[in-house]
C-alpha cells in the first residue's frame, strides 16, 4: 500500500489520503520550499473529513494511478483540512467565489511556487463529461501552460491578487441607531419561507443567529409576526428530518425547503449553535417541546461526541458503508419486527411507509400531532406519547448495533468554545447539572492542552495540540468563559478572559480598517492576511469578539474593550442591515448595544423561585451574575461590576441599567417592575 507525507498528521482528513498514490504533502515548509527549488506549480486541495463531494473527488481521482502519475511529475500536492486551517480556506475560497460566482468542497486551487492562485474550482469530475473538462485534462493542460504559457499564468495570478488585495477593506462607516435593526429585520423577513420555515429555498441551512436576532427584534418591537416565523422554523426544523428523531442532534442542511430530507452529517458546531435558540424559544414560550429538543441534541453530543478528556469531536460523516444516511433511515418491516404491537403507532406518528420517503426507505419525521394519532387507534394522548417514547429508546438500541458513521475525532479550541455556551445556556433553563459540568469540564482541558503562556493552539489530538489559534478560536473561548463565569463566577474565569481579550487586541486589531484580522500579527506569512467578516454557518469572530468585548466591558469597566466593540459595529453596520443574512450575529451584538446591557446581580441562590424566574426569562439584552458565597463576592470587589455589594443569607438581586442601579429586590414583583 503506497504512503505519502501525510502519514505524519493528526487530522482525520489528511488521514483518509495518506495512502492515495498521489505524493500528497500537509502545508508547510518542506512542500512550499519543494515547490520554489523545482520550478512546479502547486496543486491545493482543501476539504474536511465530512465532506461527501470530497470522498468522492479523492476515489474518482487522488486513488487513480494514471491521475497520480501527472500530479506526482507535474506538481507539488498539498492537502488541507479546512478546519485546521481555515485562514487557507478563507483566501482561496474567496478566489474561488471571484472565478466562479461560488465556493465549496473540496476546494481545488493551482498555485504558482509563491502562493499566488491561477486557476480554481472545487470538485471535478475525473473524466470530460457535460461539456465539462475533466480533472486529467484540467492537469495536462496547466501542466502545459505552466511550461509552454509562463506569462499567461503569471496574469492570471497578478489579476486575481489584485482583486483579493481590495476584498476586505471595503466597510462603510455607521451611525449606530435603532434604524439599522428595522431595516435588518424587515429585510430578513423579505427573504423568510413563510411556509415552512427558514430562509429561501432548497438547500436550507439553519442559520441560527438570524433566527436569534428576530426572536430579539421581536422583544423589541413588539410586533408578533417576528416570534411567530422563527417558532414555526423551530418546530419545522425539530420535526423535520434534519433532526434526528430517536438520537437528538442537527444534520448539516436540508437539501429540501420543508426540512425533510437532510446532508446527514452532523457537525459539532450546529448542535453547539441551535440548542442556544431553542433556549430562547423555551424562554419566551415555556413550551416543553423545546426543553425536550435542547435535552436530546445536548444529550447526542456528550453521548457521541465527547473525548474522554471532556474535549469534544468535531464531527460525524453523513456515509456508513460507502452510503449516506444509510446509519439514520428505516424501512417498515425492521422497525415492527422491534416494536410488535405498537410499530403502528410509531409508523404513523413518524411518517413510516412501505414506500418509503428516501429512497425506499424512511427518514423519520413528524408531521402529524399526538391528538390526531391517538383519535386515529382510539387511545389518549398520553398513551402514544408513552409508545413513541419507548419505541425511540429500543430503536435507538437497535441502530447503536449498525456500523457508525465516520467520527472526525480531531478537538478544535473554537468549536468546544461553542459548546461550552451551549451546555451553560442548557443547564440554565433545564437545571441539568450535567450540562454546567460538561462545560466546566472541556473548559478545563482546553486551558490544559490548548493554552499556553497566554497563547491558544487550535486543534488537539492524540495528546497533540498545533497550530496558533485564529480570531475565531480567541472570540469564542473569551465568551464561553463569560458564559461560565455567570454561573459560576469564579475570578480565574473573568481574569482569563481578560488577558486572552487584551492578547487579541495586541496582535490582531487593525485599527486603520476597525476590525480584526483572522490571524494574528506573529502568525506564519500568507499572500494576504485575510479578514473574516461574515456570520455564516457559524459566526465570524469580529461578531463574536464585538459581543465579548462589550460584555467584558460591563463586567471590568476597561473602556479600550467598548470602543473596540463600537469600532466593529460601526464597520460593519450598514452593510449588516443591508445584508442581515450575513451578518445576524453581529446583529445581536448591535442589539444589546442599542438596548443598554442590564446588569442583574444574584446574590444567593436560596431562593430557587427568583432564581428560577431569571435564568427561564427571555432577557437577551442581560448580564446574569449568580454568585453562591461571600468568598466570591469578596474575590470579584476589585472589579466595579461587584463591588459595594453585600453578602447575606436571603437572595437578593441588584439590577443596573443606563448608569444607575437599584436597591437589593428580593420579589419577582419587584424584578418584574425593573425588568
Amino acid at each position: 500500500m503506497p504512503e505519502n507525507q501525510l502519514i505524519h498528521e493528526t487530522s482525520p482528513y489528511l488521514l483518509q489520503h495518506a495512502h492515495n498514490p498521489v505524493n500528497w504533502y500537509p502545508w508547510g515548509e518542506e512542500a512550499l520550499k519543494k515547490a520554489i527549488t523545482e520550478n512546479k506549480p502547486i496543486f491545493l486541495s482543501i476539504g474536511y473529513s465530512s465532506c461527501h463531494w470530497c470522498h468522492v473527488m479523492e476515489h474518482e481521482s487522488f486513488e487513480n494511478e494514471d491521475i497520480a502519475q501527472i500530479m506526482n511529475e507535474n506538481f507539488v500536492s498539498i492537502k488541507v483540512d479546512r478546519e485546521e486551517r481555515p485562514d487557507l480556506d478563507d483566501i482561496y475560497q474567496k478566489v474561488c467565489q471571484m472565478a466562479t460566482g461560488q465556493g465549496g468542497w473540496p476546494l481545488s486551487v493551482f498555485l504558482t511556487p509563491d502562493q499566488r492562485p491561477f486557476y480554481v474550482g472545487t470538485y471535478f469530475p475525473v473524466l470530460d463529461s457535460y461539456g465539462r473538462p475533466g480533472f486529467g485534462s484540467i492537469l495536462r493542460q496547466l501542466a502545459q501552460a505552466w511550461k509552454e504559457k509562463p506569462s499567461d499564468v503569471n496574469r492570471a495570478a497578478e489579476n486575481f491578487m489584485e482583486t483579493l488585495q481590495k476584498a476586505d477593506l471595503i466597510t462603510t462607516p455607521t451611525k449606530l441607531d435603532k434604524t439599522l435593526l428595522d431595516e435588518a429585520a424587515m429585510n430578513l423577513l423579505s427573504i423568510s419561507d413563510s411556509t415552512y420555515g427558514g430562509f429561501g429555498g432548497a438547500p436550507k441551512f439553519p442559520n441560527a443567529a438570524n433566527l436569534s436576532f428576530l426572536l430579539r427584534y421581536g422583544k423589541m418591537s413588539k410586533i408578533s409576526k417576528f416570534n411567530e416565523f422563527v417558532l414555526k422554523t423551530l418546530n419545522r426544523m425539530a420535526k423535520g428530518g434534519i433532526f434526528d428523531q430517536i438520537g437528538g442532534g442537527f444534520h448539516r442542511y436540508s437539501t429540501d425547503a420543508r426540512w425533510l430530507v437532510p446532508h446527514f452529517e452532523k457537525m459539532l458546531y450546529d448542535n453547539a449553535l441551535l440548542p442556544i435558540v431553542y433556549c430562547e424559544a423555551y424562554q419566551i414560550t415555556k413550551d416543553p417541546f423545546y426543553l425536550e429538543v435542547i435535552r436530546k441534541t445536548l444529550d447526542f453530543v456528550l453521548r457521541d461526541m465527547r473525548s474522554a478528556e471532556g474535549g469534544f469531536y468535531s464531527a460525524l460523516d453523513a456515509d456508513s458503508e460507502g452510503e449516506e444516511g444509510k446509519y439514520y433511515v428505516w424501512n417498515k418491516k425492521e422497525i415492527k419486527d422491534v416494536l410488535g404491537k405498537d410499530a403502528d403507532v410509531f409508523c404513523l406518528y413518524f411518517d413510516v411507509t412501505d414506500g418509503g420517503n428516501f429512497e425506499g426507505k424512511s427518514i423519520l419525521n413528524n408531521n402529524i400531532n399526538l391528538s390526531t394519532v391517538a383519535f386515529q387507534f382510539g387511545i389518549t394522548p398520553d398513551e402514544v406519547r408513552r409508545i413513541v417514547s419507548e419505541a425511540e429508546r429500543k430503536l435507538l438500541t437497535l441502530r447503536s448495533n449498525r456500523i457508525r458513521p465516520g467520527l472526525d475525532d480531531k478537538i478544535l479550541t473554537s468549536w468546544n468554545a461553542l459548546m461550552v455556551s451551549a451546555l451553560v445556556k442548557g443547564y440554565r433553563v433545564t437545571d441539568d447539572i450535567t450540562y454546567f459540568d460538561a462545560a466546566t469540564k472541556c473548559v478545563n482541558f482546553v486551558e490544559q492542552n490548548m493554552l499556553s503562556d497566554g497563547l491558544l493552539l487550535r486543534t488537539y489530538k492524540n495528546g497533540r495540540a498545533k497550530i496558533r489559534g485564529y480570531l475565531e478560536d480567541y472570540a469564542y473561548l473569551i465568551n464561553s468563559l463569560i458564559d461560565v463565569f455567570e454561573v459560576n463566577p469564579e475570578i480565574k474565569y473573568l481574569d482569563t478572559a481578560q488577558s486572552l481579550a487584551e492578547y487579541l487586541v495586541k496582535h490582531f486589531w487593525d485599527a486603520e480598517h476597525g476590525s480584526f484580522y483572522f490571524t494574528a500579527d506573529n502568525h506564519e506569512r500568507l499572500i494576504i492576511r485575510p479578514k473574516n467578516n461574515y456570520d455564516l454557518s457559524m459566526p465570524s469572530g469580529n461578531s463574536v469578539a464585538a459581543g465579548a468585548m462589550l460584555r467584558l466591558y460591563h463586567l471590568t469597566q476597561k473602556k479600550e474593550f467598548l470602543d473596540i466593540a463600537i469600532k466593529i459595529m460601526e464597520s460593519f453596520g450598514t452593510m449588516a442591515a443591508e445584508n442581515p443574512f450575513g451578518f445576524g450575529y453581529l446583529l445581536n451584538v448591535l442589539y444589546a448595544y442599542l438596548q443598554g446591557p442590564t446588569e442583574i446581580t444574584v446574590l444567593g441562590t436560596s431562593d430557587k423561585q427568583i432564581y428560577a424566574y431569571l435564568t427561564k426569562s427571555f432577557l437577551p439584552e442581560s448580564i446574569l451574575v449568580v454568585i453562591n458565597t461571600a468568598s466570591q463576592l469578596t474575590h470579584l470587589s476589585k472589579y466595579p461590576f461587584f463591588a459595594g455589594k453585600q453578602f447575606s443569607d436571603k437572595t437578593a438581586v441588584f439590577v443596573c441599567k443606563n448608569f444607575s442601579c437599584s436597591l437589593p429586590l428580593s420579589s419577582i414583583s419587584e424584578i418584574e417592575q425593573l425588568l
